[in-house]
């Protein structure tokens, strides 16, 4: 089965990008307007992150993302037939020089970024220019055929994939040496009483510890990274920021909380480019969460 997929999809990444963007355009438009894919969950969250836009524009917003979501899902397509130096000139790495110093200095680098489009480019990019050893985590897909495809394009320029349940026993044997670790660090807790409860738009809601905590065990260098499309579809620049080449010497929740006001800073320049579709806010606050309050003052307790 898995062989008649990649050939099916293989003839589908064949499409010329022009031909794609107008298919991207009308799976969009019915996946709005017709299937309604999780168009409450997006509506929903823009009303909270921007209660402040009218109506109509948070539409415009919804309509942007739906379209960016479906880019994303055909350009990661593209990746089976694309060369290398068709990618290249579509993805660009700010400060990437700063990251691969890190490295020569035997720090190991932790990469902390959002869900934001294109993360399938965003581990080709930095997988192709960072030195040394690059670790990405991933969530497995439920479908197994989809899941071998992926971790083939994903590991396209040798970037070791650790899906998310091994991670703990895997990462072990990695850690040892100098390594580079990408982490996407806006993912709800499992369980919500283990992660760091903060505001994020306003609104009380658990950001994942994992990536802070690891940070300040290990003593890395940690590096948030923004995502930016070009002026030209399919087009993608990732900035890297240097936040600190020690992280063993900041508080607990320290990096979550700038990486929280990173991440919003770079939503609000292009709301479009996140990924609406996920129930960021479907944890509620209770009082036993007080304790992992990061934040200076915790808030009311709702009725």
């Amino acid at each position: 089965m898995y062989y008649i997929v990649y050939a099916l999809l293989y003839l589908v990444s064949l499409i010329p990008f022009t031909v794609m963007y107008g298919l991207s355009n009308g799976i969009a438009w019915l996946m709005f307007n017709v299937f309604r894919y999780r168009k409450d969950v997006v509506l929903n969250n823009l009303r909270i992150a921007f209660p402040e836009k009218s109506a109509s524009d948070r539409k415009k917003i919804a309509i942007a993302f739906y379209r960016n979501l479906m880019d994303t899902f055909l350009e990661s397509i593209k990746l089976i037939s694309m060369s290398n130096q068709q990618l290249e000139k579509r993805i660009n790495v700010s400060n990437m020089e700063a990251c691969n110093q890190l490295i020569r200095e035997g720090k190991n680098v932790q990469f902390h970024s959002g869900h934001q489009f294109n993360w399938e480019y965003a581990n080709l990019a930095f997988s192709k220019n960072i030195e040394g050893t690059f670790l990405g985590v991933y969530m497995p897909i439920k479908n197994k055929v989809l899941d071998r495809l992926f971790l083939k394009i994903r590991s396209r320029y040798h970037t070791t994939l650790i899906p998310v349940p091994e991670f703990k026993d895997t990462f072990k044997q990695f850690s040892e040496k100098p390594y580079s670790l990408a982490l996407v660090s806006d993912q709800n807790p499992g369980k919500p009483m283990n992660g760091h409860w903060l505001k994020f738009f306003g609104k009380p809601t658990p950001f994942v510890a994992g990536p802070d905590k690891g940070a300040r065990l290990k003593g890395t260098a940690v590096v948030f990274v923004k995502f930016v499309k070009g002026r030209k579809r399919g087009y993608y620049t990732y900035k890297a920021t240097v936040v600190t080449e020690n992280a063993s010497d900041m508080r607990e929740g320290e990096l979550t909380l700038r990486f929280r006001d990173f991440l919003e800073d770079a939503i609000r320049e292009h709301p479009d480019n996140y990924l609406w579709s996920h129930r960021r806010w479907r944890r509620q606050y209770k009082p036993e969460y007080e304790k992992r309050w990061i934040e200076p003052v915790p808030p009311p307790i709702p009725t």
